[in-house]
């Protein structure tokens, strides 16, 4: 892909991009009253979601096209860019008649590679900033593909938005992070610009400033956060927007590294180790849970605890792969035999209760 910058006019190159603005447009007031005050505190670019995705209908989805005229008057008023989701052709044929600046494409059109082919050739001959957001599945190659489409239409000015993971088992997260997927991303591409998506990402307001902060540390190009002038009465994702004001403490509180460094430093190694530990941890609960539930299987069959053959069949099959990956035999039966041990423990309690 030919990249080129996505920052416009009046946006310092030094400083980390910032899009801020409601989840969603609701009424004109709510939309000028959030401009006006992000305009007063040195926001640049301003967000605001005209159609809104659902996962189940009867959901507010969002005002339409008529929220578009909303964001040409915050131009007007304010000189704020204005940025926001497409989803369609005709939604891409709508933000371009009001004069949107930046656009971006969800998490959930990511995935679905037609209707990513069909933005690419609506906006074929379009000279505008275009963000992908990562599909809603860890899948970098999906999300690298939509990149590529839009890439192939000729368009230059592309960046990024890491917005999370979804996962079926509940989390501290909205999404899972999983850093190393956007790492491994900037690692093929260096010159992407990599926006990170802390609203998504946390699904709670308290979990923005930290989650924006390891973007930061992590040499994130920028940060979309979700704000609103009434985050409490929103009408949709209240508890991960936050208020201007707030947001310009978070922005005053982040350390920002030395954009210079490798993205292969040691401070970035040690974060995708937590990264992957933490993984380990989830799938390691996760496993004992299945064996409780095989432990009360047995329990109700009158079955004992241990199953040799099946012990020997899991050792000699998982050292194999190990080996086969370039790790040390040894290492993974001791591995294994841990994990086994722990199991057989929880089963022994479930028979004994």
């Amino acid at each position: 892909m030919e990249l080129d910058s996505i920052l416009l006019p009046g946006i310092d190159p030094e400083r980390p991009l910032v899009i801020a603005g409601p989840c969603s447009a609701e009424t004109e007031e709510q939309t000028m009253n959030t401009a006006r005050q992000l305009a007063a505190d040195g926001i640049k670019i301003m967000r605001a979601g005209i159609w809104k995705p659902r996962t189940k209908p009867g959901g507010f989805e969002g005002v339409g096209s008529v929220g578009l005229a909303w964001l040409k008057k915050v131009k007007q008023e304010t000189g704020l860019y204005v940025s926001t989701e497409v989803a369609t052709q005709k939604h891409v044929y709508e933000a371009l008649k009001y004069g949107i600046d930046i656009l971006w494409i969800g998490a959930r059109t990511t995935a679905n590679p037609f209707a990513v082919q069909e933005i690419a050739e609506a906006l074929q001959g379009v000279d505008i900033p275009v963000l992908v957001k990562n599909p809603v599945n860890p899948d970098l190659e999906l999300w690298i593909g939509a990149l590529e489409r839009l890439g192939n239409a000729g368009l230059t000015k592309l960046g990024a938005i890491h917005r999370g993971f979804s996962s079926y088992d509940k989390k501290i997260y909205r999404n899972l992070p999983q850093w190393h997927i956007p790492i491994e991303l900037k690692r093929r591409y260096p010159n992407l610009p990599v926006i990170c998506d802390p609203s998504h990402i946390g699904g709670k307001r308290d979990l923005i400033q930290p989650l924006s902060q390891q973007a930061m540390d992590l040499n994130f190009e920028g940060l979309i956060i979700e704000t609103h002038c009434d985050p409490d009465n929103a009408w949709s994702d209240a508890s991960q927007q936050v208020t201007p004001s707030v947001l310009k403490d978070i922005l005053s509180g982040l350390v920002i590294r030395d954009g210079k460094q490798s993205t292969e430093d040691l401070s970035v190694l040690r974060r995708q180790i937590d990264e992957i530990d933490d993984q380990l941890l989830e799938l390691l609960a996760k496993r004992m849970r299945i064996s409780c539930e095989i432990g009360t299987f047995k329990k109700e069959h009158n079955m004992t605890v241990v199953q040799t053959e099946r012990y020997d069949e899991i050792l000699g099959k998982r050292i194999s792969q190990a080996e086969g990956m370039g790790m040390n035999p040894e290492f993974m039966r001791v591995v294994l035999e841990a994990i086994h041990e722990e199991s057989v423990r929880q089963q022994i309690d479930i028979l004994n209760k």
